[in-house]
């Protein structure tokens, strides 16, 4: 029987790694000076298992959004970026510093790993901020857009497909203030965002686009951060139901929740083994397991299981021991080489 490593019996030798899935799932935002510089620190004493978004939008103080550019130009050169997993909040495109900040910010020794685009009203803004990034510099910097205007829900299947995108972000409350009043405001908070038909659609057509296009779906944070439970019932609602592989936290005590939601269960990482070793064993072909068919289209979907497991191991699974892991002789077999 044949030995093949799974990634290539399943995907082909030479088809690309998909990467819908490789960013880090939790997406920390953090607006004033203090807040910035303890997520850095979590983020170098914990592992990039959590990106750090510095925010130069909202965060900023009317009227200081050049000061806060220079902040964060030096926070990204500080020693507390240790992982180089720490993106931008862009101010919008329109904005009559958008230029100005961002020059600053990219003047940083060390760039951000992503810059993200707020308040996009369409395909038309996404190349705007595209070519005026170019212009800076940042054209090998992947950009993320934040959906959440009708606009941008319009093309959100083009601003998906868009070879500078690497991930669209659900803007929730910018979503509701859009429609006036027709969305009441219980669909920012709470259950409500996971019950409303306008909203969730939103999410779902997000979603569906970044699948389609290979690239990340990011959830919009729970705004409640006292409620661990909460947010941890969001998180699971985010990614087993709607479909998104990443959501943002805004406070510290989120992001253990979000990681442990979006991660697979020890007992889907042993099942998934035990399907591919027997699938293994049986060169490929179909095989029954606990009564069910399997093949390879379900082998397939059993490895992605393996290969968020993986992930998490690489990024620093030590500080969250209660996450899955990974066999030594599955990665030695399995993952040395993929």
């Amino acid at each position: 029987m044949s030995k093949t490593n799974p990634r290539q019996a399943l995907f082909g030798a030479n088809s690309p790694h998909h990467v819908a899935h490789a960013l880090p799932v939790c997406e920390h935002y953090a607006g004033t000076e203090a807040h910035m510089r303890k997520a850095l620190k979590m983020q170098a004493q914990m592992g990039p298992l959590f990106d750090v978004t510095l925010d130069l939008e909202n965060g900023a103080p009317w009227g200081a959004e050049i000061e806060q550019a220079q902040l964060i130009r030096e926070l990204l050169d500080s020693a507390d970026n240790a992982h180089g997993r720490v993106g931008v909040r862009l101010l919008p495109v329109g904005h009559r510093h958008f230029a100005d900040a961002a020059g600053i910010v990219l003047r940083a020794q060390r760039r951000p790993a992503y810059l993200t685009c707020p308040k996009l009203v369409g395909l038309a803004d996404v190349q705007r901020a595209a070519d005026a990034l170019n212009g800076l510099g940042a054209s090998a910097i992947p950009l993320h857009a934040l959906i959440e205007t009708h606009g941008a829900l319009r093309d959100v299947a083009a601003i998906a497909s868009h070879p500078r995108i690497e991930a669209l972000s659900f803007g929730l409350m910018g979503f509701v203030a859009a429609h006036h009043g027709a969305i009441p405001a219980s669909a920012m908070t709470g259950a409500g965002q996971f019950d409303h038909p306008l909203v969730v659609r939103a999410k779902l057509e997000i979603a569906a686009a970044c699948h389609a296009a290979g690239k990340t779906a990011t959830h919009s944070p729970y705004a409640d951060i006292h409620d661990a439970v909460a947010v941890q019932a969001a998180a699971d609602m985010a990614s087993n139901l709607l479909g998104f592989t990443r959501m943002c936290s805004i406070h510290p005590a989120q992001i253990r929740s979000i990681v442990a939601a979006f991660a697979p269960s020890q007992a889907d990482v042993d099942t998934a083994i035990s399907i591919l070793q027997r699938a293994q064993d049986a060169d490929w072909g179909a095989i029954t397991f606990e009564g069910r068919m399997q093949d390879r289209a379900s082998y397939r979907a059993w490895w992605h299981v393996l290969e968020r497991a993986d992930r998490i191991q690489l990024s620093g699974a030590a500080a969250f021991p209660e996450l899955p892991a990974l066999p030594a002789e599955v990665l030695a077999a399995w993952f040395s080489a993929t």
